[in-house]
């Protein structure tokens, strides 16, 4: 499991400080402080970022907006981002609002609007509305990464890291290659939101990735999949053994 990945955009010392302060405290990583634009894109296009913090003025200048409004022109570069501003300038309200952006933060913030920004934002970039409040459910899921609520923050976990997942009524088990953790999801969502091409269903309580897979030993009905997880293949879910060499 990864910790999610903040860009942060502050000209301001004791701002930035103050949102580092938060987000380390609360397992985010920050993977750069960028006081202009250029430093900004720099940082973006040359790091992989989960979410992006960005002060709306820098230098007196609404290059926080512009730096939204390129990104968001660049195709499949655009990622999650929360405005913080100390400005109440409806026509710089109304110019940041026509970026999109996911949250808008005015300042002084605190600790509990932060987090909850940066909730929002993932769920509303992957659309996938209010699930962090759901009793439902606990994870964003995009085509990449698991988005998992756990405490007061987010954590990442990149789906082709993903073994097999293990259900277990409204609860699934995701293991990897190191970790193994408990998300509250169905299996009904969870198989809606996976890759199917990737991901397969062998028994009525397991999902493979495919990816995974060493060995397929038919006759005993298992799968058998890197560090030597071995996982039941039923008859109703053998349909997917059809693209693979088989062990008779």
């Amino acid at each position: 499991m990864d910790n999610i990945n903040v860009l942060i955009i502050e000209d301001t010392a004791s701002e930035s400080d103050a949102l580092v302060k938060v987000l380390v405290e609360n397992n985010y990583n920050i993977v750069g402080i960028a006081t202009t634009y250029n430093e900004a894109l720099a940082l973006f296009y040359n790091n992989a970022i989960d979410i992006v913090v960005i002060d709306v003025f820098l230098d007196g200048k609404p290059d926080g907006i512009m730096f939204a409004e390129t990104i968001n022109i660049v195709p499949n570069s655009v990622k999650p981002f929360v405005f913080l501003t100390s400005s109440k300038d409806r026509q710089i309200f109304e110019r940041a609002k026509l970026t999109k952006p996911f949250s808008f933060l005015l300042k002084p913030f605190n600790e509990l609007e932060i987090l909850y920004a940066l909730e929002m934002a993932v769920e509303k970039f992957y659309e996938q509305p209010n699930i962090f409040h759901s009793e439902d459910q606990n994870t964003v899921i995009s085509n990449d990464s698991f988005f998992i609520k756990k405490n007061k923050a987010l954590k990442k976990v990149r789906i082709e890291d993903i073994v097999y997942i293990e259900v277990e009524d409204r609860y699934c088990n995701i293991i990897t290659e190191t970790d193994k953790f408990v998300i509250l999801i169905s299996l009904t969502k969870i198989m809606h939101l996976l890759d199917s091409s990737k991901f397969f269903q062998t028994h009525r309580n397991y999902i493979v990735n495919s990816s995974k897979i060493e060995e397929l030993v038919v006759n005993d009905n298992l799968v058998i999949l890197k560090g030597n997880h071995k996982i039941t293949l039923s008859d109703k879910y053998k349909d997917f053994v059809k693209n693979f060499h088989i062990l008779k």
